[in-house]
């Protein structure tokens, strides 16, 4: 793993938050959001390795799994209690800090976080299966396509070659993703874990997302002691990025409770 991509989008420096993009996202898309909070937070992002400007992921000698290097990236950010803001992979991150150490985050926005192993769910293990199946036989493109055609803003066929190239270079993340997303190898669901935090959360879902993110979202509630809940109509997986005025002003309200 080489160098990480930094940014921050400056304001109240009593404020420092942290938000966490998607799989095969960068940091650049919290730009329309924090533009929209117009500097109520000081907001840094990096970019994940194998993503946007930072460096491929190739392993640590040490065997360290992708979620968890992420994981200890957002991680080393962390100076005092901080506005942690998580979208998708970067959800299940943000929500991974949260409860390894409560006493970090002052808020918590939980955007489509996708911890499968909440909710397990027959149409999402079938969507795994096939994309390992395709990812065996060497067919990458193949399986980034089904992967952008139910988790991305548009269909992986109406995308720029080079996106689609990008993407395609991108899609053995998924897979490596797999065990904590879908089996919980990081523990995130762990006895009396998520009912430590005591931080404000909302969780924010788009209303056409597939069944299995509005199961998570109400796995994660039933367990949390202080959860709200919200859907964005006609919104779908990448709501932050298609519904910024929106997102922005959830974030926002949920900065308000804390």
């Amino acid at each position: 793993m080489t160098g990480i991509h930094k940014r921050h989008w400056p304001g109240d420096k009593d404020r420092p938050a942290l938000a966490l993009h998607c799989m095969m996202g960068n940091s650049a898309s919290w730009g329309p959001i924090a533009g929209r909070l117009d500097g109520r937070i000081d907001l840094f992002a990096f970019d994940m390795p194998g993503h946007g400007r930072s460096g491929p992921w190739t392993g640590l000698p040490d065997g360290t799994d992708f979620h968890t290097a992420i994981t200890r990236i957002a991680a080393s950010f962390i100076h005092q209690p901080l506005d942690l803001i998580g979208h998708s992979l970067g959800a299940t991150v943000a929500l991974r800090i949260a409860v390894a150490a409560p006493e970090a985050v002052r808020s918590l926005t939980l955007i489509e976080p996708v911890l499968f192993a909440a909710a397990p769910d027959a149409d999402q293990a079938a969507r795994e299966r096939n994309l390992a199946a395709s990812l065996a036989k060497g067919e990458a493109e193949d399986a980034a396509r089904q992967f952008i055609d139910v988790w991305g803003a548009q269909p992986f066929g109406d995308l720029p070659p080079a996106v689609r190239q990008t993407m395609t270079d991108q899609i053995h993340l998924v897979s490596a993703t797999a065990e904590t997303l879908s089996r919980d190898g990081a523990r995130i669901l762990r006895k009396g874990g998520l009912e430590r935090i005591d931080a404000p959360v909302l969780i924010v879902a788009g209303a056409d997302s597939p069944p299995v993110i509005h199961a998570i979202a109400e796995a994660l509630a039933s367990r949390l002691p202080d959860v709200g809940r919200a859907v964005v109509p006609d919104a779908g997986h990448m709501v932050s990025l298609t519904h910024p005025d929106q997102t922005a002003g959830l974030i926002a309200l949920n900065l308000d409770r804390a």
